[in-house]
């Protein structure tokens, strides 16, 4: 069997959808398919349109292996910026194999050339894979944090606009 070489590649408007597809499959990992309201149009619009975040394509022998959606945050204490990352996701028949691994690397590489000062993730309490390989790699879980969220209805109300949707207007 030959060595197969996994290629990295910044995602292009003509991925979205297979970005949909990595993460419908990412839902289903964690048990959420029903929280997915994404859709290619708003993909195309929001990570390419917008640019609001960015997506790194993992490919082997031009096949879809897995993906990381990551933006940049802000460290005020730092006083620098940091790489956020948001979904990092590796298709289940690819998985043990080191990719995620390699995305990771290349996304810290990444970070590095964009002088980040950090890079982080959140990882749901149950999903020991993940946390046994992001503590395998020296992550450090961030317990004295609780995240906290807004969405919908109630960060419409708090932006004192009941009844608009998020991204209805303009900052």
């Amino acid at each position: 069997m030959s060595e197969q070489t996994l290629t990295l590649r910044p995602a292009q408007r003509e991925d979205v959808g297979t970005i949909l597809e990595l993460i419908r499959l990412l839902a289903e990992y964690e048990h959420m398919t029903d929280q997915v309201v994404a859709t290619e149009a708003l993909l195309a619009e929001t990570l390419f349109d917008k640019r609001q975040a960015e997506v790194l394509l993992a490919e082997l022998d031009g096949q879809s292996v897995g993906m990381a959606l990551f933006f940049h945050n802000y460290s005020t204490f730092l006083g620098r910026g940091g790489l956020y990352l948001e979904d990092l996701f590796v298709r289940s028949e690819y998985r043990g194999r080191g990719f995620g691994k390699q995305i990771l690397q290349r996304l810290a590489q990444i970070a590095v050339e964009r002088g980040c000062g950090r890079m982080e993730w959140a990882c749901l309490d149950w999903n020991a894979p993940s946390i046994g390989f992001y503590r395998s790699l020296g992550a450090q879980p961030m317990d004295e944090w609780t995240v906290y969220r807004l969405t919908g209805d109630t960060l419409a109300a708090v932006a004192g606009n009941a009844g608009k949707k998020a991204g209805d207007g303009t900052y």
